[in-house]
């Protein structure tokens, strides 16, 4: 007997109208629906009118499910993989179980569709060519900074995602790590009704969460400009005059002033001063 197939299907991470025709044809046609939260899906599936019967597989449950799951595969039946909002694995449940079922052989097929990181990031009007997706930031404060240090010479945009309780605390780590000047740009509620982008560097930003408290509710995405590239070099001269006023005055004024004077990026000279 032939094996089953694993589908991971996105599902709406906001707007119901995004569900794509083939997962609702997909949903109604397997076996079983492998869901992070049933009673939150429900909600979902009766809208669009599925009756197939769902398990729960969450983050506590999946490695003691997919030997279930993968064991319903092998006999031939079909598994629809779900999470409560966008596309299951970022971030989301799911990696044990297409893992294990790449390890049997079993085929998983991935349709297309709603993704909050990416729908974020091509609304962001930063660049695009290269990208870190790096999911949610430690909560604990220290954790939060050393994860924020080994990233900040990354070039290519950083995407995370954040909790609307943490977001005032998140930003003002992105700030003391890489700097003020940093381009951001935070995504806000994606595809719902009070949908918001704000963009300008992280110092900017975090005073408009600071006095607008709605910008601290609802799902975030928060998009970071890559660091400088190393290739761009900083003249010598550039670099001794930043250390003489680095001893003499802040190290953002001192930054500011020596990008002033040889039409440099002022947050690439404030990592050297910080330095």
């Amino acid at each position: 007997m032939s094996p089953g197939t694993l589908y991971i299907v996105p599902t709406p991470i906001g707007n119901l109208g995004d569900i794509t025709l083939r997962a609702i044809e997909t949903l109604k046609q397997v076996d079983v629906i492998a869901a992070e939260d049933t009673r939150h899906s429900g909600v979902l599936l009766q809208h669009l009118g599925v009756q197939t019967r769902m398990w729960a597989v969450h983050e506590h449950n999946e490695r003691e499910k997919a030997q279930g799951l993968i064991e319903q595969l092998r006999s031939g039946k079909s598994i629809a993989l779900i999470s409560d909002a966008g596309t299951p694995l970022i971030s989301d449940p799911g990696y044990p179980l297409v893992n294990a079922c790449r390890a049997a052989g079993v085929p998983v097929v991935a349709l297309p569709g709603a993704c909050a990181a990416i729908t974020a990031l091509s609304a962001a009007g930063l660049p695009t060519d290269r990208f870190l997706f790096a999911g949610f930031l430690p909560p604990k404060q220290q954790a939060r900074l050393t994860a924020l240090q080994k990233l900040a010479a990354e070039t290519a945009t950083l995407v995370f995602y954040e909790a609307p309780r943490r977001i005032v605390e998140s930003l003002t780590a992105m700030q003391s790590v890489f700097g003020p000047e940093r381009q951001v740009v935070m995504a806000r509620e994606l595809t719902k009704q009070f949908e918001t982008y704000l963009s300008g560097t992280v110092s900017e930003v975090l005073a408009q969460v600071e006095r607008d408290p709605n910008q601290q509710r609802g799902e975030i995405v928060l998009m970071v400009a890559g660091a400088p590239s190393q290739s761009d070099e900083i003249p010598v001269a550039a670099l001794q005059l930043l250390q003489l006023l680095s001893a003499e005055l802040p190290p953002k004024k001192a930054a500011k002033l020596v990008a002033s004077h040889y039409n440099l990026r002022a947050n690439e000279l404030y990592q050297h001063a910080l330095k």
